[in-house]
């Protein structure tokens, strides 16, 4: 597999090699040695999510409070999905800059989010199913919401009508809003590396 860090940093886009023959093909997701070397933090999941979208339905912009904090590993496993990651890391050298990554079955690549990172997906056809690994617990209380239509983030949707949105996230704040809210975790609370990895496992 190919794991190279998108321009937010310490998120990641893995992309897999798959082995084909007659029978269609297989390849591995990530593995957790590869993982841990490119991005320097221990990923061990301990729960396991599933969204199942129509057409349209955009999700998100979500991320954590930290503490907790919840690293993700993302993977659209069934239709299509223009998936975005923006950083919202108060401090950070790219607060608010976004990477775009486009996933479906067929290819196999995955985001890594690290805490810090929101995530935010438009769902290209109907029954987007994404896959979502955790490295931490949902807490309630602890999501942080912002508005994937913030106009300053100008995220590129290409939208060609209203999108379909819970009535949380039409109500999310902007970035700036949020920042200034004292919302936001810091460059500080999430580094992108940790200076000394420590072996572990997905």
């Amino acid at each position: 597999m190919r794991i190279t860090e998108m321009t937010v940093p310490g998120a990641y886009r893995v992309e897999p090699e798959p082995l084909s023959d007659r029978r269609g093909h297989f390849f591995e997701s990530v593995r957790a040695g590869a993982l841990l070397g490119a991005s320097g933090w221990e990923f061990t999941v301990r729960q396991v999510n599933y969204s199942v979208s129509r057409r349209n339905t955009l999700r998100g912009i979500h991320g954590t409070k930290v503490p907790p904090g919840q690293a993700k590993f993302v993977t659209c496993v069934r239709g299509s999905a223009l998936d975005i990651a923006v950083d919202l890391r108060v401090g950070s050298p790219t607060f608010g800059h976004y990477d775009v990554t486009l996933q479906s079955p067929g290819t196999g690549t995955a985001v890594y989010l690290p805490d810090g990172v929101g995530h935010a997906f438009l769902a290209l056809t109907d029954d987007t199913c994404m896959s979502y690994l955790c490295s931490q617990e949902y807490v309630p209380g602890t999501m942080i919401d912002i508005d994937a239509l913030d106009p300053e983030l100008a995220l590129p949707w290409d939208l060609k009508e209203p999108p379909i949105r819970s009535d949380k996230d039409a109500a999310a704040p902007t970035l700036a809003e949020a920042a200034a809210a004292g919302l936001l975790p810091t460059w500080e609370q999430c580094p992108p590396r940790m200076l000394a990895a420590v072996p572990g496992g997905l």
